[in-house]
């Protein structure tokens, strides 16, 4: 296997991962996957092929003929100042500190994602990326704090807000298995929080508001935080793919979706989430 790679998510390779696309062609996304903690089974690629994660979003990318992904395991090589402006999203499923030059980071925090048409959009252990690092937890909206609820849990999430393209595949409620963070340097002041674990309707009681998928605006620029996704099988899971796809949109101006912060329903979700756990004792 090629030790370094920048693999195109694409089932022929039409394009070099330097080489804009057509303004009127599918929106450009660098997708990355690289591990400098936990390696989760998700973005784990095998005989050289592609992870689940990876694929799943290639695939989406291709039937949708929306977007097209560049995927990447070698953020020192791909994620630059250079190559950032061939993007319009920036996907990351990731865990630890990123080798990534201070400068390539400066550029993307200040220049690159706040300007129009670009979003970023993380993935489960996104939130385990840069934990110690402000500028990246603020522009994420919060850092892993662990994960009471194992990949083997069964939960129930609250949809909260049914209209926005990303929550609104989901209904008003699903129960899944599957590994739940909950969160420190969290700023509901921030985010708009569209869905949330329901400790009334789940097995383990934790006496705090637990946010799965949030969105927020970045200047000009906008973020997406979907918590689930460490198991491989929710990268198979048609409502989910529904989700990210529909975050994409909401991402490119394709659809459009509220983002404006509701920290109050932190506040309420909180009350609901000790009161659950009072009566569970």
């Amino acid at each position: 296997m090629i030790r370094s790679l920048l693999l195109i998510c694409f089932a022929i390779a039409l394009v070099g991962p330097n080489n804009s696309l057509a303004d009127d062609g599918p929106a450009r996304i660098l997708m990355v996957t690289q591990s400098a903690g936990y390696r989760h089974g998700s973005v784990t690629r095998k005989d050289g092929q592609l992870s689940p994660a990876e694929r799943a979003i290639t695939q989406l990318g291709i039937s949708s003929n929306l977007f097209r992904v560049d995927c990447t395991q070698d953020c020192a090589k791909d994620f630059t100042k250079e190559k950032l402006q061939h993007y319009d999203i920036v996907f990351f499923y990731t865990t630890g500190k990123l080798p990534i030059k201070q400068a390539d980071l400066d550029y993307f925090f200040k220049e690159w994602l706040p300007a129009k048409g670009h979003g970023f959009l993380g993935t489960h252990s996104a939130a385990d990326t840069f934990k110690d690092y402000e500028p990246y937890w603020d522009m994420i909206g919060g850092t892993f704090n662990g994960h009471p609820w194992g990949s083997g849990s069964t939960v129930t999430i609250a949809v909260h807000d049914q209209k926005h393209p990303a929550s609104r595949p989901w209904g008003k409620e699903v129960t899944l298995k599957d590994e739940i963070y909950q969160f420190k340097n969290w700023q509901p002041e921030k985010v708009r929080v569209l869905m949330s674990l329901d400790m009334k309707k789940t097995q383990l009681k934790k006496p705090n508001h637990i946010p799965i998928l949030w969105v927020k605006e970045y200047g000009k620029g906008k973020v997406m935080h979907m918590s689930l996704g460490h198991r491989e099988d929710v990268w198979t899971n048609k409502t989910y793919m529904a989700s990210i796809l529909g975050g994409i949109n909401w991402m490119l101006g394709k659809e459009a979706g509220d983002a404006t912060p509701n920290p109050q329903l932190s506040a309420e979700e909180e009350k609901k989430a000790k009161a659950a756990t009072e009566v569970a004792k």
